[in-house]
């Protein structure tokens, strides 16, 4: 989206300006605004209130809600002069329904709002099966929540809706956490179907909105070049989603998390899809069981590695490249001559070539030699914004380890 001047003719709205500074960041299309580029302090708005943002000439960029106990002072809705009401979220939220229905056909389960990717800065929204999980991130966002949740009971017609307000983002916006069960009984779990499995989420319970859509595709990708009889580990294997993939194809997969109660929902779905027989997940640290795999010299055809964001700022970028540099290390270890490794990386905080650079210097600790087979993303219910770099975060390659 770049940024278009429209005059102020065209708008009746009665809000607050402010001007920014001149930033050609914005006007390509970014959403977000620091404090540093305003042409006053954020202090003297009321928190979580719209305000237009225009340029020095007076001329209009977009409307934005503001919050000064954020990082990001303004976070842009619309380049467009238009009242931010009902009819403004319902539009965006048919929007984003429309990119799902033309790009994401494959699946009853997707991301239906992915916050600034979406133009609905703050705002997530996944869809399991006939359940809506949803989380609002920021103050801004928040003052719209009734009308929104009206909006997708309306749209979608749920069993379930919950709201999965317990992110620590929140606390950097001045809001509480909350978790609540809004609509339904969630009796029984939704039941979501990717590719040849089913698997059963829990989004009162689970981590984030209660399950990873953003790896769907990876994880069938990956199930299409593992071979038949092929045995390998699912490292931080969550509830199970990328093992039963790879042994609904016929390969024997063994998952390690330090959640029990992962574990015990992994073992369940590998029951509801009969591949019990093909897995069995264990309750360990992943580093430990690595390093104890390791001095074994126990061999593996495949490894998953799957870890959660080591990092959650810049300043912990470093100490985190350690963490992921050696447990990829510790995972090479283990896998045979020519054995396949699929590893990713959440944070956006670590771009590519941040990513790539920690695996080469992991393959050189580990004493292999990796070759890419395929560079992966995130699925395509999480679009990238070019204008925003923030929203590309997930980094999943394929390597043949020799």
């Amino acid at each position: 989206m770049i940024w278009q001047k429209i005059s102020a003719d065209k708008y009746n709205g009665d809000m607050e300006k402010i001007i920014i500074k001149k930033n050609p960041r914005v006007l390509s299309g970014h959403l977000w605004i620091f404090a540093n580029e305003l042409s006053v302090s954020p202090k003297e708005f009321e928190p979580g209130s719209l305000v237009e943002i225009t340029d020095r000439k007076g001329d209009f960029i977009g409307i934005g809600y503001v919050n000064p106990s954020s990082l990001i002072a303004v976070r842009l809705l619309t380049q467009k002069q238009e009242q931010i009401d009902r009819g403004f979220f319902k539009k965006r939220i048919l929007d984003a329904i429309k990119y799902r229905q033309a790009f994401c056909k494959s699946s009853d389960s997707f991301r239906v709002i992915y916050g600034e990717a979406d133009f609905m800065p703050g705002l997530v929204v996944d869809k399991y099966g006939k359940c809506l999980s949803v989380q609002f991130l920021t103050l801004g966002m928040e003052k719209y929540k009734s009308i929104i949740l009206e909006l997708l009971n309306e749209i979608f017609l749920p069993d379930d809706v919950v709201l999965r307000n317990d992110s620590q983002s929140r606390h950097l916006e001045g809001l509480a956490l909350q978790k609540e069960l809004l609509k339904g009984g969630l009796d029984p779990l939704p039941r979501i179907k990717e590719g040849r499995v089913h698997i059963d989420v829990d989004p009162m319970a689970g981590q984030k909105t209660g399950f990873f859509l953003d790896h769907r595709e990876n994880r069938l990708a990956l199930a299409e070049i593992v071979s038949d009889g092929s045995k390998g580990l699912d490292l931080f294997c969550y509830t199970g989603a990328w093992g039963l993939q790879l042994a609904a194809k016929g390969a024997y997969v063994k998952g390690v998390d330090d959640s029990e109660s992962a574990c015990m929902q992994a073992s369940l779905n590998a029951d509801i899809n009969g591949l019990s027989g093909k897995t069995e997940y264990i309750k360990a640290d992943v580093f430990d069981f690595l390093k104890a795999e390791s001095a074994s010299d126990a061999k593996y055809d495949f490894v998953v590695l799957d870890p959660p964001a080591f990092v959650k700022s810049r300043a912990k970028i470093a100490e985190a490249v350690r963490g992921y540099r050696r447990v990829n290390e510790l995972a090479m270890k283990v896998l045979k001559k020519g054995g396949l490794l699929a590893t990713s990386s959440c944070s956006h905080h670590i771009d590519r070539a941040l990513f790539f650079n920690m695996l080469l210097a992991a393959s050189r600790d580990a004493g292999r030699t990796a070759r890419v087979v395929e560079f992966r993303s995130q699925g395509r219910d999480h679009p990238v914004l070019l204008s925003m770099p923030e929203t590309e975060y997930l980094k999943c390659v394929f390597l043949e380890i020799s």
